[in-house]
């Protein structure tokens, strides 16, 4: 009898555990008071627990919508929070056969003062891009971490190398400090992957930071701090696909959740499909529903369910971690919809906040499709601020190593930035030389440091947000051919004992210091120099291989003169009277006046930048 009745209390004492552990998640763990997005779909997940009634007591919220799936394990549960609810935790009860089988914390927390004005990134900022693996070792004790699959290992180029959150925050002076004032990570949350995590864009939890990175509170951490020394964060978010070994994939909240259910189809990467009046549905869906990689199922943003979690995941994201901005990766691949949907989302509780999409196209008319603003023949209203500038990307590269002619060269990029036209804001685009998906632009031009700082400036001084890329001011260079784990080569200095080191320039030799000054003084510059933000651009047809722009306003001006030339060019200065006649000049970079008569010499294979006055 005794046994017995000691069984009775071992099993009622664990009874509450075994209901409690029905739950396995709820997703988003948390909302805030005064949001606009006051309807919040909680994904949740638990063994039989579709079966359930969810209910709640709490003044100010309420559950107005419960739906289940062809998956008996989870529930979507919307609650409606007033906008008089107070902030705190309470209970969500499950209930079976009137019986409350598990309970979950909920929360509802406060908003940051001014959340919903926060400024975004544009034109007057300038954004230093990093993989974060291979930036900077700040905290060696997480370079493995019990459970994650992959573990640290330096000398493969495609392992992961152990930076994390740690490493950037101890440099956020350095970033600081050469001009930069917004940060772009490839993407920090869990990759849990067996190969290839370092890069990021396999994710396998979209709520979690990768604990080889740190922590969602070192990721709060890294942004209060950022901010505070004149760094915004940009987020880099995945909406295409997900990591293979992502934990939906043991459990599908339902059939059709990924695309070709759930078994490899590779895209056919025809990204004109989209626009394309003329193009075969089949093709068409053969883009956008195809998966990237094997190791990385493509999301079907047409279940309303995925659709409303991507949408609040970005919006959780931009709350909790108080972002700046937002990187979407792989833009066009998603389902175009959804797209429009998400980005006016996004807007709707931040308008001023600022989105940049991936649509890696040399055609200006593909990459404008998307632009906020667009009319589209085929009726799609986009809603996205900015998009990255391929064209200009591919454009710059070719000019740079192109012999000068009718269409080659200055001429390629000149009449390629005439097609501004198309975009409803160029001035929004954001412009790079390089990024972490393509050689660095020291290799595309076989080293020749005079080819790479003429892209340098020109990056700096035309229209749109740079983006930079990390360590390509102490000239890495890796191979010419793409070779991804090369490009994204360590930092020198991030890690102990490196025999050279960025951050503090020991061990340098004299060409990556005078390369790390040059990059230090041109963005420093361009950062107090308003017209480079907001100025119009006047471009005037390369002649004899001498580019010359202008931006201009009111009465500020700087004139931007580009000579690819091995040898001096002496131009004549009249074809410029409408910003210089009657004028002073100084060169930007020392203050050095300039006199400005009938001709000038501009030096070989350089940039000569004016400030006009």
């Amino acid at each position: 009898m005794r046994i017995l009745l000691a069984c009775c209390l071992w099993l009622s004492a664990f009874a509450p555990l075994a209901h409690a552990a029905r739950i396995e998640r709820v997703e988003p763990a948390n909302w805030w008071v005064g949001m606009q997005h006051n309807r919040v779909e909680l994904l949740v997940h638990g063994k039989g627990i579709g079966t359930a009634t969810p209910r709640l007591s709490r003044a100010g919220v309420a559950i107005v919508d419960v739906q289940t799936t062809d998956n008996p394990n989870y529930l979507f549960v919307t609650v409606e929070i007033a906008g008089d609810a107070a902030p705190g935790e309470f209970d969500i009860e499950f209930i079976e056969t009137g019986k409350v089988v598990a309970t979950y914390p909920w929360r509802l927390d406060a908003r940051e003062a001014g959340s919903a004005q926060r400024r975004g990134f544009d034109a007057r900022d300038a954004i230093y891009l990093i993989t974060p693996d291979r930036f900077a070792n700040g905290d060696p004790s997480n370079d493995s971490v019990a459970g994650m699959t992959e573990t640290a290992n330096r000398v493969n180029p495609n392992g992961r190398h152990g930076g994390d959150i740690a490493g950037i925050r101890q440099h956020l002076d350095y970033i600081a400090g050469m001009g930069f004032t917004q940060l772009w990570p490839t993407p920090m949350l869990e990759n849990n992957q067996p190969q290839y995590s370092y890069h990021g864009y396999a994710i396998t939890d979209l709520y979690r930071t990768d604990p080889r990175m740190g922590s969602n509170e070192d990721f709060q951490a890294l942004s209060r701090e950022a901010k505070a020394k004149g760094i915004g964060i940009v987020m880099d978010i995945v909406l295409n696909h997900i990591g293979s070994k992502h934990w939906w994939m043991r459990d599908l909240p339902a059939k059709d959740w990924i695309n070709h259910g759930a078994k490899f189809a590779p895209t056919n990467h025809r990204r004109t499909t989209i626009q394309d009046p003329h193009a075969a549905p089949a093709d068409r869906a053969g883009f956008t529903d195809g998966w990237f990689v094997d190791a990385m199922p493509d999301l079907n943003q047409r279940n309303p369910h995925l659709a409303r979690y991507l949408i609040q995941n970005t919006l959780w994201w931009i709350e909790y971690a108080g972002l700046s901005g937002i990187r979407e990766d792989t833009f066009g691949y998603a389902d175009a919809q959804f797209l429009s949907d998400w980005a006016k989302a996004v807007l709707r509780e931040y308008p001023d906040f600022a989105m940049v999409g991936e649509e890696w196209s040399i055609n200006p008319a593909v990459v404008a499709h998307w632009q906020r603003g667009k009319q589209n023949a085929s009726g799609h209203v986009p809603h996205m601020p900015s998009m990255m500038d391929f064209p200009i990307h591919i454009a710059l590269r070719n000019a740079l190593v192109q012999p000068e002619g009718w269409e080659t060269g200055w001429m390629g990029l000149y009449e390629m930035l005439a097609n501004d036209f198309v975009y409803p804001d160029p001035d929004a685009l954001v412009v790079f030389a390089e990024n972490h998906d393509t050689p660095r632009l020291l290799a595309h031009v076989d080293g020749n440091l005079a080819r790479w700082q003429l892209g340098m400036a020109y990056l700096a001084t035309v229209r749109g947000t740079p983006q930079f890329y990390y360590g390509s001011e102490v000239l890495l260079r890796g191979p010419k051919e793409r070779d991804d784990g090369q490009l994204r080569a360590d930092m020198p200095g991030g890690w102990a004992g490196d025999p050279a080191n960025a951050f503090s320039g020991n061990g340098l030799g004299d060409a990556q210091q005078s390369a790390q000054r040059y990059i230090r003084a041109l963005f420093n510059w361009r950062k107090r120099t308003p017209v480079l933000h907001d100025g119009a651009l006047t471009h005037f047809a390369p002649v004899d291989g001498v580019y010359v722009y202008v931006r201009h306003r009111g009465g500020a001006a700087v004139m931007v003169m580009l000579n690819k030339h091995d040898a001096p060019r002496t131009v004549a200065l009249e074809r410029f009277d409408a910003f210089l006649k009657g004028r002073r000049a100084r060169l930007a970079l020392t203050g050095k006046p300039l006199a400005l008569g009938s001709t000038l010499e501009i030096p070989a294979m350089s940039a000569t930048l004016l400030e006009i006055e």
